[in-house]
């Protein structure tokens, strides 16, 4: 096996073990909604989930690791992927607000400060800004 096999299978790992906690999220609640279920197949699709992958992991969630980045730069990217991928499937309302506080909470944002960080989150993607604009934000609003 080559390293880029190596690092290719480890990338795809860890993108199934993001998946797999997101869906561990939706289903917190018992339910996937029709909501949780668009987002969910949009993720599947950024994160090059193969459509055997997806029924596996929506069958088996609970047997991947939740691994939350342990870098909040990494945490603040996988955020702003988030509401990117929340606010463009037009997930409309409190069901937007729900969803984006439980995937926050799932990257290890504090639960306490949750509905902040979810709001300025929205209102970032809202006026378009980009990555690094959103992450100095972010911190910002933390000072």
């Amino acid at each position: 096996m080559s390293i880029s096999d190596l690092f290719d299978s480890g990338f795809q790992k860890r993108n199934q073990d993001h998946f797999a906690a997101i869906v561990r999220v939706a289903m917190s609640d018992g339910v996937i909604t029709h909501e949780e279920k668009a987002f969910l197949d949009r993720l599947a699709r950024n994160l090059s989930i193969s459509d055997n992958d997806y029924k596996e992991i929506l069958k088996d969630y609970a047997s991947h690791p939740i691994n939350p980045p342990t870098s909040y730069d990494l945490r603040l990217e996988r955020l702003y992927d988030l509401a990117r991928m929340v606010y463009a499937d037009n997930i409309k309302g409190d069901g937007q607000v729900v969803l984006l506080e439980k995937l926050c909470i799932g990257l290890g944002f504090k639960a306490d400060n949750v509905k902040y960080v979810v709001d300025k989150a929205l209102s970032l993607v809202d006026q378009d800004v980009d990555g690094d604009t959103f992450a100095d934000e972010i911190k910002n609003m933390n000072r």
